[in-house]
């Protein structure tokens, strides 16, 4: 496993970063000693980096696989929405107490947009950074589907960022596939340490997905890439392809026919909630119900953490 420096945090994570949210309660719904399993199979395999947030409700699985691994190298990043100074605390100290750690690596304000929004939660900004100071957090950053946030995160000159690109530029909200490669890399010049988020668009782009891992991996400014798995045989296939730039022909015969999709229940009464809290802009309410535009929608399946009714699944 190829491992590079984060920026420059002085964290060394592996090139390959575990995305959990694939395994939560948010979509394959694991139980903690499943999931705890797989992440811990993937520790033994070499990679050392786990991408959380607080929305997903992994720490439980988490928790579970550094409790299995002899491994003392692990990084943990995970994501808060908190604006306010207390809700910011409340998330460092949910996280530390869930994960039995005393320090989270890197701690990041989820979904920034733009510099007004990065400006709105300040006050949550600040406490990660006292955090940081008291060597609770070693890095803080932020994760976005924007250019505009890539661009305001590095005049702040934050620690990392979480940028979403893939060979497609889907799910990119405010610009172009150039744009945000052009927005991540001054970051990284600047200094700030970079995983990529949503090489396969979520899976969407999953029938392209050799194209999709030669073209994340072929960006000087990505330290790391995150992505989302769910069986020890895919994070055997992603380690094929880092370690060697091809899949096998078994490894990518099972990649092309696994097909997500978001599934709604007859039980949808169309509130909108779930339409409020998509980043993409993906989700309407027609004839009182939820309808998806699948050439916006990523397959984040953050719209089912905010349906009261439990009406949205991610198949």
């Amino acid at each position: 496993m190829e491992y590079r420096y984060l920026g420059k945090t002085g964290l060394r994570v592996s090139r390959l970063c575990f995305g959990s949210l694939t395994m939560g309660p948010l979509q394959a719904g694991f139980s903690s000693a499943q999931a705890g399993e797989i992440l811990a199979f993937a520790f033994e395999q070499g990679i050392n980096f786990v991408d959380m947030a607080q929305l997903y409700g992994v720490y439980p699985y988490v928790r579970e696989a550094l409790r299995l691994t002899q491994r003392d190298d692990i990084i943990l990043c995970s994501k808060t929405y908190a604006y306010e100074h207390d809700a910011a605390v409340a998330a460092v100290e949910e996280a530390r107490k869930a994960l039995d750690r005393d320090v989270i690596d890197i701690f990041m304000l989820h979904e920034q947009e733009s510099e007004l929004t990065l400006r709105g939660h300040r006050p949550a900004l600040e406490a990660l950074y006292e955090f940081k100071a008291r060597g609770i957090i070693r890095a803080v950053g932020i994760s976005t589907h924007h250019v505009a946030a890539v661009r305001a995160a590095t005049k702040l000159n934050v620690d990392v960022i979480h940028p979403l690109i893939n060979v497609a530029g889907w799910g990119i909200v405010d610009g172009t596939r150039q744009q945000m490669e052009d927005a991540i890399r001054d970051a990284h010049q600047a200094g700030i340490g970079i995983y990529i988020m949503k090489a396969f668009g979520g899976g969407n782009l999953h029938k392209r997905s050799a194209e999709c891992l030669n073209y994340v991996l072929s960006l000087p400014f990505a330290d790391a890439i995150a992505i989302g798995m769910q069986a020890k045989e895919e994070v055997e296939a992603n380690l094929s392809f880092f370690q060697t730039g091809r899949y096998t022909e078994a490894q990518e015969k099972h990649l092309r026919e696994k097909n997500r999709r978001i599934h709604v229940e007859d039980w949808c009464v169309g509130c909108g909630n779930c339409a409020g809290h998509c980043p993409q802009g993906a989700i309407t309410v027609t004839n009182g119900r939820m309808q998806v535009d699948p050439d916006k929608c990523v397959l984040c399946a953050y719209c089912s953490a905010f349906c009261d009714m439990y009406a949205i699944k991610m198949l």
